[in-house]
Order: structure tokens, then C-alpha cells, then sequence
């Protein structure tokens, strides 16, 4: 998960500290959607995700836990952060991603760093970021570790702040999958309660959907990962 819907608003605020963090659960489709294919994905996945600005830049990572059954199987997290000390939009961006399986170890370690181009409206209901990275594929065994990666950020907020369209999209080499590319992507949509006239302010929690699309990426039970998928989930989200 790499929900970043506040990221780029927070960017364009206030250079004081500022925090935001979130608490998601998925249930996740992709058994019911391709059966047998997908039979080792996990059932649930529970998402914390942080974004912290300050005068230097921002921080920002999310964890994910996979479930199956009564156990975790599995982790991931991803922590960047940019520096900017200028006015202009463009920050230099460095991230690590990394996870742990129970069955294969640690896995999709990788170091990144590149800039970042961001942008909001002036009433801050939409936003975007591009950024163009460099991409150290450690644990890479076929091919180069050495690689690119773009990534693509967006957030839109309408319906007086009860609707929010958010997402990303990445694409990058990896010279080991059919093609030479991978490209994931997770948009999202979610219904803010708060917004309701009928519901406090301070009930944040927030109801939705997201949709993983990937290529080349998702690993399949007899360990083939070599083609396209779409598999929705639906969620909830508490923000603090």
C-alpha cells in the first residue's frame, strides 16, 4: 500500500512540523477473483502509514502486515524522505523498501534516490508528485541490480471532502521479468464520514476501495510472476 492522500498538500504548508498517520485494513479479492492461480495470497492486509513535514522536507513510510488464517505471513515497508530548502517544487527524494516472508526471507530489498517535481491546486483539493529515481536492486540474483524507477502520486478530494480519489502508479526496470519492466499501481476511493453533516468531525474513519493493478509483480502459487492483474479490495481507515 502506498496511499498518499495528504502528502503533497502537507508539502505546500507550513514549514512548522506536522504529522498525520493512518490505520487501514484490506480484505483482499484476488483468491475469489483468479481461484487456484492466486490460492497463496493473503486474505487481509493492515496498513499503518505516517507523513511528517518539518522546515527541511518531509518524512514519510508505511508498513504492511499480511494475513492469512490466525498468522502473519508476511511484511513490507517503504520510508522516504525529501529535503527541500528552496522555494522551487523540486525536492530530492531518497527511499528504502524492504519486506520479510515467512516462507522466502527477506525480500524486494532496495535503495532509491532521485527528485521529486510536486504540485497542488491553491485550495489544495488536488495534488501531484512525479518523481524520477535511481533504483539499487540489492537483492536482485538474474540480471543487473542496478536500475530506474518513476513514480507517480495523486490525491483528489471533492463532494465537500467526503469523497477522496488517491493513488500511485510505478513503473521500473528489472531486466529479470518478461519485458523488462514492472509496473504497479494502487488508486484508491474512499467515503470520509466526518464530511457527513450527521457525523462528528472527530470520527475519522473512512470507508473504500482499492485496486491493485500490476504487471510482472505478483507472484502466483506454483512461483511464476509474468503477467497482469487487477485485484480490488475493500477497506477501512481510521486517520488520527
Amino acid at each position: 500500500m502506498k496511499n498518499l492522500l495528504s502528502i503533497l498538500l502537507l508539502s505546500f504548508c507550513s514549514v512548522h512540523s506536522y504529522a498525520q498517520l493512518n490505520v487501514q485494513m484490506h480484505h483482499d479479492f484476488g483468491k475469489a477473483a483468479y481461484g487456484n492461480e492466486l490460492s497463496n495470497r493473503p486474505k487481509w492486509t493492515a496498513t499503518v502509514e505516517n507523513f511528517t513535514a518539518d522546515k527541511w522536507g518531509s518524512t514519510y513510510f508505511f508498513v504492511d502486515a499480511n494475513f492469512a488464517d490466525s498468522k502473519m505471513e508476511s511484511a513490507y515497508a517503504e520510508i522516504s524522505r525529501e529535503l527541500r530548502f528552496w522555494k522551487a517544487p523540486l525536492a530530492v527524494h531518497v527511499e528504502y523498501n524492504g519486506g520479510l516472508s515467512g516462507s522466502a526471507g527477506s525480500y524486494n530489498d532496495a535503495y532509491l534516490g532521485g527528485v521529486a517535481y510536486n504540485w497542488a491546486s491553491k485550495d489544495f483539493s488536488r495534488t501531484f508528485s512525479l518523481q524520477l529515481l535511481y533504483k539499487y536492486l540489492a537483492n536482485q540474483t538474474v540480471g543487473t541490480k542496478h536500475s530506474w524507477q518513476t513514480t507517480m502520486v495523486w490525491g483528489i478530494h471533492f463532494a465537500k471532502g467526503l469523497c477522496t480519489f488517491s493513488g500511485y502508479a510505478d513503473l521500473w526496470h528489472d531486466n529479470s521479468v518478461n519485458g523488462n519492466l514492472v509496473f504497479s499501481s494502487e488508486p484508491q476511493f474512499w467515503f470520509n464520514l466526518a464530511a457527513l453533516e450527521s457525523v462528528s468531525d472527530d470520527f475519522k474513519l473512512s470507508v473504500g476501495t482499492e485496486v491493485e493493478l500490476c504487471n510482472n509483480l505478483v507472484w502466483t502459487a506454483d512461483g511464476k510472476n509474468n503477467r497482469f492483474y487487477a485485484i480490488p479490495t475493500l477497506a477501512v481507515k481510521w486517520q488520527f
